[in-house]
């Protein structure tokens, strides 16, 4: 598989800047793997082609508001910091990337908020744009905690023009969102509704739940035309017991099992077993998923429209096939569904 594989012209307009009105109102594609059929459905239809005991694997990741803009001293420039992960609650130090990086050196100060209410340091260059900020700040972890996120902005991806706003710190998370760790949404997850889900469980369609907290290396563009020597950044799982015991009697019951999002796939294909069975796993994974790669779990996906180019879209590509996959998004252009995090849906069965 080649990069240029995944090129196809979106226009612009197409790229959804805002949410549809109801969560479960999206307009949802329905693409039958083995034939090529498409079908148009509304988002909460998708029910009906499920039946009891099937399983549904949601990812329980929770956004928190990681984007912050602060000024550096002296100079009072502006200064972009997106929070990645806290490394010491104790000591409050966290790994961030800073914009531009070239104006920020080990030793500057950068204060955030009225009144500079939170100040930082640079105490270490990770990477070319990637450092290591000390907060200083004398409350306590929980008080710490409380005003870098009132600071912080919801972080929107870079394909949505226009700045966070209030509603999307509810918007841009899923309504089963729980552990916190990830700086952008499930968005195969932003679909479902509480209105959805009980509908599910009356249905008896079965729900487990995996973590993958997405970072920020999961947008870094691909920019080795061959796909096997793209490396992507590790991102921390979490595939409890109880999943994996709900997974496999499904897998053994021959029962559909549904994958909500990329990061579900890339979840449960990064632990399994020689037999194809899940495996329990606490750890990191670096997985990248592109065709021809057979996957071994679930049996079909719910996922968005992708950007060109993405890993997400090379990760659908191994699931429902590249050829299959390019002229759905050909319909899907034709047919104006809207793309990206806050766009419309796609089920591949």
């Amino acid at each position: 598989m080649r990069l240029s594989q995944y090129k196809f012209n979106l226009p612009p307009e197409l790229i959804a800047q805002y949410p549809a009105h109801y969560r479960d109102e999206s307009r949802l594609m329905v693409l039958h793997k083995d034939t090529g059929e498409i079908e148009h459905r509304i988002f909460k239809e998708m029910l009906e082609y499920f039946n009891e005991s099937d399983v549904f694997i949601l990812n329980n990741t929770k956004v928190f508001p990681a984007r912050l803009y602060g000024n550096k001293e002296k100079t009072g420039a502006q200064i972009e910091v997106f929070l990645l992960r806290e490394l010491n609650e104790e000591q409050r130090l966290w790994d961030v990337v800073v914009d531009p990086a070239r104006k920020i050196r080990i030793g500057n100060k950068l204060y955030f908020g009225e009144n500079d209410v939170l100040v930082a340091e640079v105490i270490d260059n990770t990477t070319s744009r990637g450092r290591t900020l000390r907060f200083l700040y004398n409350g306590s972890h929980d008080e710490f905690k409380k005003t870098l996120y009132t600071l912080g902005e919801t972080p929107l991806p870079r394909s949505i023009k226009r700045p966070a706003e209030p509603e999307d710190r509810e918007r841009y998370q899923t309504i089963y969102a729980r552990h916190e760790g990830a700086v952008a949404a499930p968005t195969a997850g932003l679909h479902f509704s509480p209105e959805l889900m009980k509908r599910m469980e009356i249905k008896g369609v079965k729900i487990t739940e995996i973590t993958l907290h997405m970072g920020l290396g999961c947008f870094r563009s691909v920019d080795v035309e061959d796909l096997t020597k793209h490396k992507m950044d590790s991102e921390r799982i979490i595939i409890p017991d109880e999943a994996v015991k709900v997974i496999n009697d499904a897998k053994q019951r021959k029962a559909q099992i549904c994958a909500v999002g990329t990061t579900v796939l890339r979840t449960v294909e990064s632990s399994v077993s020689t037999t194809g069975m899940l495996k329990p796993f606490d750890g990191w994974t670096n997985k990248f998923i592109f065709p021809p790669y057979a996957v071994n779990v679930p049996t079909c996906m719910i996922t968005n429209f992708h950007l060109p180019y993405t890993t997400f879209m090379m990760m659908v590509a191994a699931f429902a096939g590249h050829d299959r996959l390019m002229e759905a998004y050909q319909v899907a252009i034709k047919e104006k569904y809207r793309f990206g995090a806050y766009g419309d849906a796609m089920l591949i069965i």
